[in-house]
């Protein structure tokens, strides 16, 4: 099976699931992520260990999971933050204790408790914006009179759309006109085209507007009302996106592997789904959030 059929199977198959937890909403949302968090951070932890740095993955990976989980219990970041922040300080703290009770000077113990909180920040806090900006609405009160079931799952719709869209834009458009024209990062990865990158930027800013038409209804009091607005939150979402990839590609390129793992056929890894949505995901939240302070 060549790789765009893959791609279509596993897209046929995880749309319809990720739908279906987000508006479940709660732990039958945040469980999954914070799953998906570990698996993540195991592959960060696999493309370190490749280059010699061998971190403590299965502390990484309870922390990874532990960020999400406290953002599900929290709700809110005001009341989320300590705790998120008491995981990533007990990950690091660990992670020392562990490096003094097992490793020598010779085996690189700074590298190891530098990875093992690099997988917990890269992936998990990233990822603890989802249970964040599911929950969102409700507390923001954009709801209106009658607020509908469905607004988490259309908050976190944007990030998600906006990345999706953008990513399939520009891998057609790359496929198409890119292949002989300039390069984005060519030391970094030489098949990401510029015309890739403007097309992903376009096809992210028509998520933007579709989620606008198509959102409006469930979340009528939502900060984002002008669509001219909403075309460019969706873009620089985009852009966001696309840096989220290069990232993950730089790590690749130096692990020396093409995917990060092989747990979504015609996909790759957990990381290389993730990859974008480290960036997008948090920052629609700030977006969103930001937006809503100043409203």
């Amino acid at each position: 099976m060549s790789d765009l059929p893959r791609r279509l199977a596993v897209a046929v198959v995880g749309i319809p699931v990720v739908v279906g937890l987000l508006y479940l909403g709660g732990w039958p949302l945040t469980l999954p992520v914070a799953v998906l968090a570990a698996l993540g951070a195991r592959e960060v932890f696999a493309l370190a260990s490749a280059r010699g740095t061998r971190a403590f993955p299965f502390l990484g990976m309870a922390g990874a999971a532990a960020v999400v989980a406290a953002a599900g219990w929290g709700g809110t970041y005001p009341v989320a933050a300590p705790a998120l922040l008491a995981v990533v300080a007990g990950v690091a703290g660990l992670a020392f204790g562990r490096a003094l009770a097992s490793r020598r000077a010779a085996d690189g113990p700074l590298g190891a408790v530098a990875v093992t909180v690099t997988g917990v920040v890269y992936v998990g806090l990233p990822l603890a914006a989802v249970p964040l900006l599911h929950a969102l609405p409700a507390h923001a009160g954009w709801g209106g009179a009658a607020p509908s079931p469905w607004m988490g799952t259309m908050a976190v719709a944007l990030p998600l759309a906006a990345t999706w869209v953008g990513d399939s834009a520009a891998y057609f458009a790359g496929s198409a006109w890119g292949r002989n024209g300039p390069k984005l990062a060519p030391a970094i990865s030489p098949n990401k085209s510029w015309a890739g990158a403007v097309a992903g930027l376009v096809g992210a800013g028509a998520a933007g507007a579709v989620w606008f038409v198509v959102a409006g209804p469930f979340l009528p009091d939502a900060p984002l009302r002008g669509f001219v607005g909403v075309v460019a939150t969706g873009a620089l979402l985009g852009a966001g996106a696309q840096a989220g990839d290069l990232v993950e590609s730089l790590l690749k390129r130096e692990a020396g592997v093409k995917d990060s793992g092989t747990l979504f056929p015609g996909h790759g890894g957990a990381l290389d789904r993730l990859d974008a949505l480290v960036v997008s995901l948090p920052l629609a939240y700030v977006i969103l959030s930001a937006l809503d302070a100043f409203s």
